[in-house]
């Protein structure tokens, strides 16, 4: 029985309704905060899912998802729609948790390696073996121990479909670079799939 790892990947896609963004900002610089709270509803996800892919601690998470909202509102009228506005909001995420893991502790998020084909994942306790049984809930706690980079490239373009200029844009990382790291991420957690269903199915 054959396994395709991207195809296992997208089931934890996470798609946005659509809301009419030049409706809506307006509003929300008019001071609607009913407004503002839909736009927060819409995207909470998006930014959750960045800032967890960065910081490790629970409480550091909720606190940077409180301070990314702050500064949307706050810097919301330099938005000019030369973008999406999901990719002006994960940037506004990602480089927030990047500051707060440089402030406060760089224990707080995870340099990468020089030689990622070599990454150690943790162990398996006998305490996951249950969660094994899900290969979504199996991949994700593999990728939430990848290095930052690897991590937050791979929820963008998985989990959140941005594009390679967009993931560029959110970053800062070029292009290339971007490409690099979802090709030696992918290949790597594919290894480690690989041998998971053998297993499993052993």
């Amino acid at each position: 029985m054959s396994h395709n790892f991207c195809n296992i990947y997208y089931q934890t896609v996470v798609y946005f309704d659509m809301i009419d963004e030049k409706e809506l900002l307006p509003r929300i610089l008019h001071g609607d905060l009913k407004a503002f709270e839909v736009l927060v509803k819409q995207y909470q996800g998006l930014v959750f899912h960045v800032v967890n892919r960065i910081i490790n601690t629970k409480e550091d998470k909720e606190d940077i998802c409180q301070e990314v909202f702050m500064k949307v509102h706050q810097h919301l009228h330099r938005f000019e729609y030369k973008s999406r506005l999901s990719t002006w909001i994960a940037r506004i995420a990602y480089v927030t948790a990047i500051n707060y893991g440089k402030k406060h502790n760089s224990s707080n998020t995870v340099a990468h390696p020089a030689d990622i084909e070599n990454y150690s994942f943790a162990e398996d306790h006998p305490g996951q073996q249950l969660d094994k049984k899900d290969v979504t809930a199996y991949i994700n706690r593999l990728i939430a121990q990848m290095p930052e980079q690897y991590r937050t490239v791979l929820t963008l373009f998985h989990l959140n479909e941005f594009s390679y200029r967009e993931i560029e844009e959110i970053t800062g990382m070029p292009e290339g670079t971007v490409k690099s790291y979802l090709f030696r991420g992918r290949k790597l957690l594919k290894e480690k799939l690989s041998v998971y269903l053998k297993n499993e199915l052993s």
